[in-house]
């Protein structure tokens, strides 16, 4: 064991995770390591915070440019440089393809370094016209130059294979098998098994827009839940809000982001159906919560979520589909996915597992 080896952990919002999956994996990762003797820095822009040490990690607030191409960039841009000239870790693991100019830098300073690709970000909506340019470059760039190329999902690494004839790492995210009860349901006005639920970042390329369609084209009467913010989406969150608006005689509920992680995992646990419409993400953290909180999943119909599922739910790519798959529920069916989830999970998405193939990537590169 590399009782001495310092990592660095950059290119996200950082910890504590207040945000997002990524932000998640950085939290349950870093602190696993950090228990098993490394030293760990994690470069932070969760705006306002002021505590430098987590769980055992270091943290090293530093700002950012609010802007949508260019906070994520420029943060990591002056990380790199703190940790160039300052921190001197042994390694980087830099996350998010998008920081693939920061690869240069760091390999001249002698910094072997790991990026995570984090799906396909040229696809996503948001990043359309010079951003989409932007990031089939940087996923080009990430792919030739990195030290090391690291795919949350095999159908990332696949797709790196086929197009760049490169081996990825294959290292996804983690969760935890829950049953956290149903204590705080009545603070939301909500029952257990009596709403259909969706957790996502409201973009188009996770499908909410049609998951609202087809529940409203379904026969169902539980309330339909939606838990998520539009950071650069607020068109396409009025789009969902109109539908909504138009639609009074419809239980359909826009929560917007929520924090309170005890109160997000009962409405996973709780949920009659969790309807999951991400499609370019690889092994999504939502979709993993909602398994291992025995969620029963109806999921777009790509690679990603077939694989992470190992095919035990329902799937839909449009929302017809989406309103026959409601209609047909089976509730003996939808038990065996519950169940099904909670298994894969337990058998595939460990935390600590997830560490050792992140603890057998960082010797790999203290030896390089």
């Amino acid at each position: 064991m590399y009782f001495s080896v310092k990592i660095a952990l950059m290119g996200t919002r950082g910890a504590p995770a207040l945000y997002g999956g990524f932000e998640t994996a950085v939290e349950e990762i870093g602190k696993r390591l950090v228990r098993r003797g490394y030293n760990v820095t994690v470069y932070c822009r969760n705006p306002g915070q002021k505590i430098t040490e987590f769980e055992g990690m270091k943290l090293v607030n530093l700002p950012a440019i609010k802007h949508r191409m260019a906070e994520t960039l420029s943060h990591t841009t002056i990380s790199a440089a703190h940790a160039i000239i300052k921190d001197r870790p042994d390694v980087c693991l830099l996350l998010n393809a998008g920081n693939a100019p920061l690869l240069g830098p760091l390999k001249l300073a002698g910094i072997p370094t790991a990026i995570h690709l984090d799906g396909l970000e040229s696809k996503r909506e948001k990043w359309r016209g010079m951003g989409a340019r932007y990031y089939a470059w940087a996923e080009k760039s990430a792919i030739t130059h990195g030290r090391e190329v690291i795919a949350d999902a095999q159908g990332i690494a696949d797709y790196v294979k086929n197009n760049y004839g490169r081996d990825c790492w294959v290292i996804p995210y983690g969760a935890e098998v829950i049953d956290p009860g149903a204590s705080r349901l009545g603070e939301l006005n909500l029952e257990p098994k009596d709403y259909h639920l969706i957790v996502a970042r409201i973009e188009p390329e996770n499908h909410v827009f049609e998951a609202v369609h087809g529940y409203l084209a379904s026969e169902q009467t539980q309330p339909l839940v939606i838990v998520g913010s539009a950071p650069y989406a607020d068109w396409y969150k009025d789009k969902i809000a109109e539908v909504v608006k138009a639609n009074p005689d419809r239980d359909i509920r826009l929560i917007g982001g929520m924090y309170d992680q005890e109160l997000l995992n009962e409405l996973y646990a709780n949920a009659r159906t969790y309807i999951h419409g991400h499609s370019v993400g690889g092994t999504n953290p939502s979709l993993l919560r909602a398994m291992g909180a025995g969620a029963p999943v109806l999921a777009f119909d790509c690679v990603f979520n077939r694989e992470v599922t190992d095919n035990k739910g329902e799937f839909w790519g449009s929302a017809e589909q989406l309103a026959g798959e409601l209609n047909s529920l089976d509730t003996k069916r939808m038990q065996e996915f519950s169940q099904a989830g909670r298994v894969r999970i337990r058998e595939h998405y460990q935390w600590d597992l997830v560490t050792d193939h992140y603890e057998k990537l960082i010797k790999e590169l203290v030896r390089s």
